[in-house]
């Protein structure tokens, strides 16, 4: 199967730095994070926009450095919050704006976000029911496009909803962002979700977690990213359940808040889990 990293995992040296880490030593542009994905001599990319300089001419200059390094690429849009469980009226128009940007770097698949962390205590069939909506009218425009949607679990729907709200679009121009660590941060098993939702499957975050008994287990992080491998995510069970439904993406990893026993150092631990994903898929 074909190995990818997520922007995010880097997300620090890029800017975004949580209240409870520390500065990183460096600072990263996009083209710093591309030349790094060709060292670890990886199949794809995700690019989260919240990170990129989104004018035309810069835009084509990443398309062309994607281009020349064969990389494939997803274009991710959302963070942190997306549409806000479907009562954000401004990011809809704005997400209909990035079908624009995914297309400049020549992306067939743009992750989004319908809802995250801080909207989950809230009535999920009522969100759900406004996403339907927002996700139908979507649909059309990403059809003109020619650019699907994957709508990522954020820490907010547990496999049985993201389905619910997958079969009430009906559309091939949404699909699914299928992270790992989010299933198990809702307390869905991965494994079993990726039996489920196999099929829907447009791309991936692939993160491994283990609990960080430090904090309370209502904080976000609470399940903290380690190296692939080094935590509770039967990875390789995934691998197997996504093969099985057809999936031909790239599995990306991606990392965000580092278990505090493994070091600030993103870049060793992406080194460590890109070899880990290729050792676990390497006979799929």
């Amino acid at each position: 199967m074909k190995i990818g990293i997520d922007s995010y995992c880097y997300h620090r040296y890029f800017g975004e730095v949580y209240a409870h880490q520390e500065q990183p030593s460096q600072k990263w542009t996009l083209n710093d994070f591309i030349d790094r994905a060709k060292e670890l001599k990886v199949d794809g990319v995700s690019l989260e926009s919240c990170f990129v300089r989104l004018d035309r001419a810069y835009l084509s200059e990443i398309k062309g450095m994607l281009d020349e390094a064969g990389l494939e690429r997803v274009w991710a849009w959302g963070h942190p919050d997306g549409l806000e469980g479907g009562t954000n009226e401004q990011e809809f128009d704005k997400m209909l704006e990035n079908f624009e940007y995914a297309r400049e770097i020549g992306a067939p698949v743009m992750r989004v976000v319908g809802s995250s962390l801080i909207f989950r205590n809230e009535p999920h069939q009522v969100q759900l029911e406004r996403l339907s909506t927002m996700f139908r009218k979507a649909a059309r425009t990403a059809e003109q496009y020619d650019i699907k949607m994957a709508i990522e679990n954020h820490i907010d729907f547990n496999a049985d909803e993201i389905l619910q709200l997958l079969d009430n679009v009906g559309s091939p121009y949404l699909g699914l962002n299928f992270d790992t660590g989010n299933f198990v941060r809702v307390l869905d098993d991965p494994v079993k979700a990726a039996e489920k939702l196999g099929k829907h499957v447009l791309a991936t975050h692939v993160k491994d977690v283990k609990l960080l008994e430090s904090v309370p287990a209502d904080t976000w992080y609470f399940f903290s990213s380690v190296p692939i491998g080094k935590g509770l995510v039967d990875v390789k069970g995934v691998a197997i359940a996504l093969k099985n439904a057809g999936y031909e993406g790239v599995l990306a990893l991606e990392i965000d808040s580092l278990h505090p026993d493994y070091t600030d150092d993103e870049d060793k631990i992406v080194q460590e889990s890109v070899n880990q994903l290729r050792a676990l898929t390497g006979d799929l």
